[in-house]
């Protein structure tokens, strides 16, 4: 069974509050930089940076990370994982980085990313905002700023559709039923 949890609409209205709730946290946001995690975090990362450069009134420093490298399953994905690469053209020293995923589940993902974040410089913070948090995780990790929270089991599958990568905005939620 499917079903559309999140449209264009709530997709939009959510990032908004995440943004609110970052400025809220950060004050000034003088010392703020995104980094999207591939593939669907860069597009969440650059709306953020749309949104909170028009409030702020300035523009903030915005990089896109690929951890296919720091993954710890990098041995079962194949003998030649596609990299996508890194592009973060700023300093992170003394930056609070906000880190944009699409989904947060377990938290590998979010670790492979703090492992590369951390070889890249010493940012004064990294926070991490998430378009849908679907709990079940298998590390001690969690959104500083989620914007849908969903409870799922280990079967579930959430597709997020955007249209940067997918042509529109959805995030659909498959549910195993068992049959």
């Amino acid at each position: 069974m499917k079903r559309v949890i999140l449209d264009k609409s709530s997709i939009s209205d959510y990032l908004k509050t995440i943004a609110e709730r970052i400025l809220d946290r950060n004050k000034t946001g003088s010392s703020l930089a995104l980094v999207g995690i591939q593939r669907r975090g860069v597009p969440l990362a650059d709306r953020l940076k749309e949104i909170l450069s028009k409030k702020i009134k300035h523009d903030i420093p915005t990089g896109h990370l690929d951890i296919t490298l720091y993954r710890d399953d990098l041995k079962t994905i194949g003998p030649a994982p596609l990299v996508k690469g890194t592009d973060i053209n700023f300093d992170i020293t003394d930056k609070n980085v906000i880190l944009v995923d699409d989904v947060l589940y377990t938290g590998r993902t979010i670790r492979a990313a703090l492992d590369e974040l951390t070889d890249l410089g010493r940012a004064k913070s990294i926070q991490l905002a998430v378009l849908v948090d679907r709990g079940n995780r298998e590390l001690p990790i969690q959104a500083d700023y989620a914007g849908k929270t969903i409870k799922t089991t280990s079967s579930d599958i959430i597709h997020v559709k955007l249209k940067e990568t997918d042509g529109k905005d959805e995030v659909v939620l498959s549910i195993d039923n068992g049959e």
